[in-house]
């Protein structure tokens, strides 16, 4: 059985990481300002709703708020992320076309999808690690199951019949119900969606379960619209803290949770980057925005480019040894 490697601790990056990050590129934040000078667009590769559209919408905010231009999300939605991602290396590089992004076109697409028209070490650029989140087993309220125990014994007592949503073929919500099949002898059949659908569908019953991504969930298990069994992250959630994680539930090496980031295409200039780098650290930096963000159960990071890039390297390599486990294939 795989076992993960020891990754890049992640909620305690931001206060060693925003100060270190803030010294280093605040000459280059004041070289830069002829930069934005126009309006910038974040484009982000799933439909409005879910996570990544939550996170680009906030920065946008942020960013419209500290450079007196126009900040948009745009959604382009399609093939598991990867249309928008795309759309974003094809864009001048010149800083006002930027990606938010997650681990799906990110760390799964190279492995999962043969001829993808990127490679996100060489075509992207990037600038910050936006957000850790975690993924969580929500149930539809009809499933009989109120705990993981029990919804693996419905599971394995009702072969072939359970269906799971994801946003999209070779997103972590995808590979995740994968991985939870496999390690626990069941056969749930995936149903990917164009992204935030898949909860709409959840809520509606027409299938009845997913791993969901914290923020876009955490309002409905709030209301008791779906019902949440088990985080897949090392830890569990400081905005659900009575919502225990699949390893304490027996499952090992399961840390299959989410992560967003800012990435520009290839030949951003540096001081572009280290521009936006350091407006990120700067709005993390504000205890207004951890509370907001950390208390719809994402964890915000920041950093450096540098440390970034080597996470998303880290993450590639991870997330080959899922797909290969799994035996996951593109559709």
């Amino acid at each position: 059985m795989y076992s993960f490697p020891d990754s890049i601790p992640r909620r305690r990056w931001l206060c060693g990481a925003s100060a270190l990050a803030a010294a280093l590129y605040a000459p280059a934040v004041r070289a830069q300002s002829a930069y934005p000078s126009r309006p910038i667009k974040i484009i982000v590769p799933f439909s409005a709703g879910g996570t990544t559209d939550i996170l680009a919408r906030e920065l946008a905010v942020r960013f419209t708020d500290k450079w007196k231009v126009s900040v948009i999300a745009e959604n382009k939605a399609g093939a598991g992320g990867n249309l928008g991602t795309t759309l974003a290396v094809q864009a001048a590089p010149d800083g006002y076309t930027l990606l938010c992004a997650s681990v799906g076109p990110i760390a799964v697409s190279p492995t999962l999808i043969k001829k993808l028209p990127y490679n996100p070490l060489t075509d992207l650029v990037p600038i910050v690690f936006v957000a850790d989140v975690s993924n969580i087993l929500v149930v539809h309220p009809s499933v009989p199951a109120n705990t993981v125990e029990e919804f693996i014994a419905y599971l394995k007592r009702n072969p072939d019949s359970l269906n799971y949503g994801s946003t999209g073929v070779g997103t972590a919500a995808h590979l995740t119900g994968a991985l939870f099949g496999i390690r626990t002898g069941t056969k749930p059949q995936h149903v990917p969606y164009r992204g935030a659908e898949a909860l709409r569908d959840l809520v509606s019953g027409r299938i009845q379960f997913m791993f969901a991504t914290a923020p876009s969930v955490i309002g409905q298990i709030r209301a008791g619209t779906v019902r949440a069994l088990a985080l897949t992250g090392d830890e569990r959630s400081r905005a659900l803290p009575d919502i225990p994680t699949l390893k304490e539930k027996g499952l090992a090496s399961f840390d299959s949770g989410s992560w967003f980031g800012l990435f520009a295409p290839k030949g951003t200039p540096g001081a572009v980057v280290e521009a936006i780098n350091g407006a990120v650290n700067e709005a993390f930096r504000d205890p207004a925005l951890q509370a907001k963000l950390i208390g719809n159960g994402a964890d915000p990071m920041g950093g450096t480019p540098e440390r970034f890039a080597t996470f998303v390297k880290s993450e590639i390599d991870k997330w080959r040894a899922v797909i290969q486990e799994t035996g996951v294939q593109a559709e």
